[in-house]
């Protein structure tokens, strides 16, 4: 009597052709949103002046951050797939039109503010939607590697876009790189169309409900999740200085230190590399062993390293430092995404995303002022130093939560 013959391991997911289609789109949208906003800033800064471009950029910002829990709800109602077609065909509309209107006649501040507030408010609905994707391209067991590609993908679309948008500019004007951006989304919109999905395997779909009760019932699934609502709070902990106001922070202590422009654009460019290092390591890497465990373990060297960053004497040391901190920060972005995917309910998979990524950027505007406020009482040090408390308080949570603490990578049933 003949065995059967053992199951084939699954396809790794960077050969899998689906999910590349996936990540190219990524790229594509990641791409065309860096130069979407430098061109915003810089038809802002033409038409009124430096003291305008942060009014233009609030404005895309707000409408984000108020309405990203509603894109989570319409995520799960209506499926991620078919959210992120329509929202992203819309982005790509807005965009090309607002690039011939800049051909037609001078932009003036309330159109860009017209323009910013409604990308704002469709973008709220497209990252909830393209980040649930996941789990319907790729197998359990390979979203961890899903993870480190789309990190991959985030650091390539930010080191090239202020490359493409600079070039554009220069070369075709602020029409010229609306034109582009809005290429670039529609570029994205093609590819995600030829994305195949299919339902995780779950219980049964939710009956439907008002919207209202919908985001309700989604906050109380998150709030009575033993692992989940944890690790919401240190996704949230960790990303808070390192999604927006580090950048800013680096900035201020190039300043300070007396290393200039260029002094900064050398830990940017370590803190990006290390970033990326760790997702290719992520991406190669069959599976993390003890992966709550190994988050939290990042989550102190980011501490540390932090603070290291900020009390640098020299420049060397400070682009070392950034290496690591973009390494071990890049470690637990990976982590924490590809936990929050494996263990939510596909049915609320929407919602719960959305909440993660209003933590992650939909909140770091707010942050901004006291990035400014600190480093003018007490100096940058002061500044990283709080950063590294945060990740501190972060890697505490995850150590002193137990099923945390346990949570492993691993798929369903095993």
């Amino acid at each position: 009597m003949s065995l059967p013959a053992p199951a084939a391991p699954p396809r790794p997911a960077y050969r899998d052709v689906n999910v590349l289609r996936w990540l190219t789109a990524y790229t594509a949208s990641v791409t065309g949103d860096v130069v979407y906003f430098l061109a915003l800033s810089w038809a802002a800064t033409r038409v009124a002046g430096p003291s305008q471009v942060g009014l233009v950029v609030a404005a895309g910002a707000l409408p984000r951050a108020v309405l990203m829990l509603g894109g989570g709800v319409v995520a799960d109602r209506f499926g991620p797939r078919r959210v992120a077609v329509v929202s992203d065909a819309v982005r790509c509309a807005v965009i090309l039109v607002t690039a011939g209107a800049v051909v037609a006649a001078a932009p003036g501040v309330w159109l860009l503010i017209a323009v910013a507030l409604v990308f704002g408010a469709v973008d709220a609905v497209f990252m909830p939607a393209v980040g649930a994707l996941p789990p319907r391209i790729t197998e359990p067991a390979q979203l961890a590697r899903v993870q480190g590609m789309r990190g991959l993908s985030i650091r390539l679309g930010n080191a090239t876009g202020p490359l493409l948008a600079g070039a554009l500019l220069v070369s075709g004007g602020t029409a010229g790189a609306f034109a582009a951006s809005g290429a670039l989304f529609a570029v994205s919109l093609v590819l995600l169309l030829t994305v195949r999905t299919c339902e995780p395997p779950g219980p049964a779909p939710l009956p439907r409900a008002s919207a209202r009760r919908e985001l309700g019932d989604g906050l109380r699934y998150l709030r009575r999740h033993r692992l989940l609502a944890p690790l919401v709070v240190v996704t949230g902990l960790s990303e808070m200085c390192f999604s927006g106001p580090v950048a800013t922070g680096l900035v201020l202590l190039a300043d300070e230190r007396g290393w200039g422009a260029p002094g900064m654009g050398w830990i940017a460019g370590a803190f990006s590399v290390g970033a990326a290092a760790a997702a290719l390591l992520l991406t190669a890497a069959p599976r993390i062993p003890r992966a709550g465990l190994a988050m939290a373990g990042a989550l102190l060297v980011t501490a540390v390293g932090a603070v290291a960053l900020g009390h640098a004497a020299s420049l060397p040391g400070a682009v070392a430092f950034g290496a690591l901190i973009g390494m071990s920060s890049g470690f637990t972005t990976t982590v924490t995404g590809a936990l929050v995917q494996t263990e939510t309910d596909p049915r609320y998979l929407g919602r719960v995303t959305s909440v993660t990524t209003l933590c992650t950027l939909g909140l770091a505007p707010a942050l901004f002022p006291a990035v400014g406020i600190t480093v003018h009482l007490w100096g940058a040090g002061a500044f990283f130093t709080g950063c590294g408390a945060v990740c501190l308080l972060a890697a505490v949570l995850a150590l002193s939560t137990p099923v945390l603490r346990r949570a492993g990578l691993r798929p369903p049933g095993r």
